[in-house]
């Protein structure tokens, strides 16, 4: 069963997310010969202020 781990900054919409998880599931079944069901994908979002770049975090940038 694979497993899939999706770690993003948030503000993606609903209708995004879900494009998302469907085409990961299509492309780890397409590659790895597993069925659609077994396939599992995790979304993380974390804030700007949760992520950094060169020293600075991305909140600071705003």
């Amino acid at each position: 069963m694979p497993y899939v781990t999706v770690k993003m900054l948030e503000g993606r919409t609903e209708e995004q997310k879900k494009a998302l998880v469907e085409k990961v599931t299509a492309a780890v079944s397409e590659t790895t010969g597993a069925q659609p069901e077994k396939i599992a994908i995790f979304i993380e979002e974390m804030s700007k202020n949760h992520y950094a770049v060169n020293g600075k975090r991305l909140s600071d940038e705003d």
